[in-house]
């Protein structure tokens, strides 16, 4: 064995027993079920642990096999992932759920392999790499914030990580530790470690298992690395809309159509509108609202009538509106009309 073999091997040894006495007890850890480790992972994409355990607990309540999420309704799915955000998760929970199920009603399996599972929408390099680590035993290495954090400190990688070549290489060095036939724990040990040790500000060197090994302690440059990434300049927008509002007896509702005039939260049912990218902030708008990247200035005209407006759209109850649109943005459009 190589000296760097061997230096793998005890990096690896030495993770896993910290992780087998630290492990948080997670609901998703409970069973190597892909479907609910596939729901969990997608959920953690931008969210915190801590954030998404009770969203966990309730949507698998109501969808708890692949079949249920498969045969149910968008509107429903995106009811019940109300207040997590970034809905295109939902909607590519969705179209992989139906994909998948047809997989196993044909197949009898769920697919085991990273292969197999990155042709799906909804499972890109990192959740494909997860599910058939964490549940099929596959000897692929993870790679995520947490991880590419934690693998930068660790061996002093002081590079543009998010450089294509650089990432190869991070990707080849966790599929390095991931060559054991404890590589479900292995793959969670180094999230793990990401998450509430090598943390992005406050770390907590003196718990981790790699303090003496670590590169990063030893030259001092634990907060200098990974290198931070200039963030996106933010794009500034104006955005019109029409807002159709129509009142019979006890029942109020509103006038949606997808929107297609965007970037972001396309396809999203909202009011007719018209939007432009500006150089500087707008004079005049009724609120503002942000989504990622975008500072957006919203100016609505409120249009009450009966008839329906001639566009292809739908009238919601404005009490049923979550399931049809669980955005922040159509809940500040309510307010304000």
């Amino acid at each position: 064995m190589s000296k760097n073999m061997e230096k793998i091997a005890e990096d690896r040894s030495n993770l896993l027993k910290w992780y087998h006495k630290n492990k948080r007890v997670l609901p998703w850890r409970s069973s190597k079920n892909p479907y609910l480790v596939w729901i969990s992972e997608v959920m953690l994409q931008q969210t915190t642990v801590k954030a998404v355990v009770p969203y966990y607990e309730r949507f698998t309540a109501r969808f708890p096999t692949l079949e249920s999420l498969a045969t149910a309704p968008i509107e429903d799915v995106l009811a019940n992932w109300a207040g997590l955000g970034y809905y295109s998760r939902a909607r590519n929970l969705h179209k992989a759920a139906q994909k998948l199920h047809q997989i196993v009603t044909q197949t009898g399996r769920f697919p085991q392999s990273y292969t197999e599972l990155i042709e799906l929408p909804g499972f890109g390099p990192y959740t494909a790499r997860a599910v058939s680590s964490i549940c099929f035993s596959e000897k692929t290495g993870v790679l995520d914030g947490n991880v590419i954090r934690v693998l930068c400190r660790k061996y002093g990688y002081d590079f543009d990580w998010w450089k294509t070549e650089n990432k190869n290489f991070l990707q080849n060095l966790s599929d390095q530790l991931a060559q054991t036939k404890e590589v479900s724990d292995l793959n969670q040990a180094l999230m793990e470690l990401g998450a509430t040790v090598c943390t992005p500000q406050k770390t907590l060197c003196p718990l981790c298992p790699w303090v003496k090994t670590c590169v990063s302690v030893k030259k001092k440059m634990v907060q200098e690395i990974p290198k931070k990434k200039t963030p996106p300049k933010k794009e500034i927008w104006f955005w019109n809309f029409d807002v159709y509002v129509s009142q019979k007896s006890q029942k109020e509702s509103i006038y949606l159509v997808p929107n297609t005039k965007t970037p972001f939260l396309s396809n999203n049912w909202l009011p007719p509108s018209k939007a432009v990218q500006k150089k500087d902030k707008p004079k005049k708008f009724q609120f503002r609202h942000a989504v990622t990247k975008y500072d957006i200035f919203v100016q609505l005209n409120v249009i009450r009538q009966k008839s329906s407006p001639s566009l292809e759209g739908q009238w919601v109850d404005l009490k049923e509106i979550k399931k049809v649109n669980p955005t922040s943005l159509i809940d500040k459009i309510i307010k304000h009309i």
